[in-house]
C-alpha cells in the first residue's frame, strides 16, 4: 500500500528553538496590526512554535488582519461598500486565514500541535502483523 503525502500537512510540533519571551510589538505596524500582534504572540510563546525566522510570517499574519479589520471599518460607513475595497478585503482575509493555519491559530491546526500522534494498528484487526 502506497502512502502519499499531497496536500496533507506535517504536524506542527514544539521548536527547540521557540521562542521564551514575547518580543517586542513592531512599531511600524497598524494600531489593528499591533493589537493583533498582542492578542496572538502570548499564545505562540506558549505553545512554544514561533521562533526568531518566524518572525516576518507573523508579521505578515498580523498586517493582513489589521488591513482586512481597517477594510471592514472603512465599509460599514452606511453607504454601498466600495467593490474594489470587498475584494481586497477578501484577499487579505484569505492571506491571513493561510498564514493563521501556519502557526496553529486555528482549530485544526492547533489540534495538528497537540494531537501528533504515531500511527498504531493494534486494534485494527486488519493490520498485517
Amino acid at each position: 500500500m502506497s502512502v502519499h503525502s499531497r496536500g496533507v500537512k506535517p504536524p506542527a510540533k514544539t521548536d527547540s528553538e521557540a521562542l521564551t519571551k514575547a518580543p517586542p510589538v513592531p512599531k511600524y505596524l497598524s494600531k489593528l496590526a499591533q493589537a493583533e500582534w498582542r492578542r496572538i504572540m502570548p499564545q505562540l510563546i506558549t505553545r512554544r512554535i514561533i521562533t526568531k525566522a518566524d518572525l516576518a510570517g507573523v508579521e505578515s499574519y498580523c498586517v493582513a488582519v489589521g488591513a482586512a479589520r481597517q477594510i471592514a471599518e472603512t465599509m460599514t460607513t452606511g453607504e454601498l461598500p466600495d467593490l474594489k475595497l470587498g475584494g481586497l478585503q477578501i484577499r487579505y482575509m484569505q492571506t491571513a486565514r493561510q498564514l493563521a493555519a501556519e502557526y496553529g491559530l486555528t482549530p485544526t491546526s492547533r489540534a495538528r500541535i497537540g494531537g501528533a500522534k504515531e500511527d498504531d494498528d493494534s486494534d485494527n484487526p486488519l493490520a498485517v502483523t
